[in-house]
């Protein structure tokens, strides 16, 4: 969080001596975590942890069609799992300590490629993207689950800019920190996906593509799950721990 700082006058005998009072800020940073296809708040509910120890207020949540509402699955659309998303930021943001200028998004996958878009929604300050999945922007009502997926393995294979995509113009426009992670050996989101995404943060205040070596789409092994914790909560770490010295005024020091 950032600090404030007052002036203050401390008394000592009969003078007067000055001093500045420096004290944090109550509102501190807010993450959500977007899980994908498939998946579940499960497995970010240990990261979240992790970066709430940081000082930062975390929400991690279900994306309808999953795990209470899986009977849903066929049926929900990408409209429907962006309104989910759209309701928990505002849940996240709506928590007295969260500070709404300082909200990081964690997508991955499908809820990655959601997160792009959910950007140009709502204000996004860091915007972290696992293995973004990518669509063509016909079908948007659909059944997510109905898309043709071998006509997506091909759309993802091909280099797509950013007009004509609703995710990738959203990234096109981000102005924010972004973090790309990419899995060495993914048979969902090749390669190719995510020079799409990393070609189209042509505003990004700062970009950081980041490998798992020997990673497959899902972090299957236990070594590829800590790799990308590691990546993740390091990358925050820099945003947070930068957003509250970043006003610091940098003196140099006298001695004497």
């Amino acid at each position: 969080m950032t600090s404030c700082s007052e002036k203050v006058e401390i008394q000592v005998e009969e003078e007067v001596i000055a001093g500045t009072m420096v004290s944090p800020r109550t509102k501190v940073p807010g993450i959500l975590f977007v899980h994908g296809w498939g998946g579940s708040q499960e497995r970010d509910l240990a990261r979240a942890k992790g970066i709430a120890g940081l000082g930062c207020v975390c929400l991690t949540f279900d994306l309808r069609g999953h795990e209470l509402t899986r009977d849903r699955k066929q049926s929900v659309t990408r409209e429907q799992n962006l309104t989910d998303i759209l309701a928990a930021y505002d849940r996240l943001a709506s928590h007295p300590a969260t500070d709404i200028e300082s909200i990081a998004v964690i997508g991955t996958s499908y809820g990655g490629y959601l997160s792009a878009i959910l950007s140009t929604l709502r204000p996004v300050k860091w915007l972290a993207l696992r293995v973004p999945a990518l669509y063509w922007d016909e079908e948007w009502d659909a059944p997510k689950d109905s898309l043709d997926r071998q006509r997506l393995a091909e759309y993802r294979h091909t280099f797509v800019p950013p007009q004509g995509n609703r995710a990738l113009s959203a990234c096109s426009e981000f102005e924010g920190d972004v973090l790309l992670v990419e899995s060495e050996h993914d048979d969902f989101v090749p390669h190719t996906t995510l020079m799409s995404y990393r070609a189209a943060f042509i505003k990004a205040h700062s970009l950081t593509h980041r490998i798992v070596d020997g990673a497959d789409h899902s972090l299957s092994s236990d070594s590829a799950q800590r790799a990308y914790t590691t990546v993740l909560t390091t990358w925050i770490s820099e945003m947070v721990i930068g957003a509250r010295i970043g006003d610091y005024p940098h003196h140099l020091a006298i001695y004497s």
